[in-house]
């Protein structure tokens, strides 16, 4: 079991670890690309290219984008992934195009590092590109959300965009920043963003418990 304790004598449980038990830590392993979108009914089957699909199993927790999904079929270096009709409408998934890019990230092991922060693979909500400046040599990514008063963001805490955990910059109460390094840039789907461009929202699992006990405190 892992506790944190909280001001105010708040003990909160944040997570078991055992075998049941699968979570992500934002590291991106790799990014995968669409090979090819089919509906059914209102789902949706989506197969995606990956160096490391040969490494997959049937029924195994993938966090694509930072939405967990689960490996339904697997092809050589493809595998296949489908999404109901909640995840596609308060995702971006909703918006994917074959030939597009997303980050991919396999669960952590209960025995694994953790070099991010914890991640569930459940999205909040959207979040949307309005501004990318280039630091000479690191990038400044804006995004704009809309408030529901619930989810929390401090300065230099942690958030996770598009399944990449990442530092917050300059937070207010509907918008923040964070700064890539180069290998981030490269290396995960930062380098296709573009304004405009919507995307997958996770809030710390951490601050989401203590804006909940507090507000029932109230």
């Amino acid at each position: 079991m892992v506790l944190w304790r909280i001001p105010n004598t708040y003990l909160v449980t944040l997570i078991y670890l055992d075998k049941s038990t699968f979570m992500f830590t934002g590291i991106i392993e790799t990014v995968g690309k669409i090979i090819s979108i089919k509906e059914d009914g209102t789902n949706k089957d989506f197969v995606i290219e990956s160096k490391i699909t040969n490494e997959f199993k049937i029924d195994q927790s993938v966090a694509h984008n930072g939405c967990c999904l689960t490996v339904v079929a697997l092809d050589d270096n493809k595998h296949t992934v489908t999404a109901i009709k909640e995840t596609l409408d308060k995702t971006n998934l909703g918006q994917w195009k074959v030939g597009d890019i997303v980050n991919i990230e396999r669960c952590m092991p209960a025995h694994g590092r953790f070099d991010g922060h914890i991640v569930q693979g459940h999205v909040d909500q959207t979040a949307t590109c309005i501004s990318i400046k280039e630091e000479n040599g690191s990038w400044e990514f804006r995004f704009n959300f809309v408030s529901d008063g619930e989810n929390v963001l401090v300065s230099k805490g942690s958030v996770t965009v598009n399944g990449t955990s990442l530092t917050v910059v300059n937070p207010t109460d509907t918008a923040f920043s964070v700064c890539i390094i180069p290998y981030t840039y490269e290396e995960t789907v930062f380098k296709h963003l573009k304004v405009g461009d919507k995307i997958n929202l996770e809030f710390d699992i951490i601050g989401k418990y203590v804006s909940k006990m507090m507000a029932a405190k109230a």
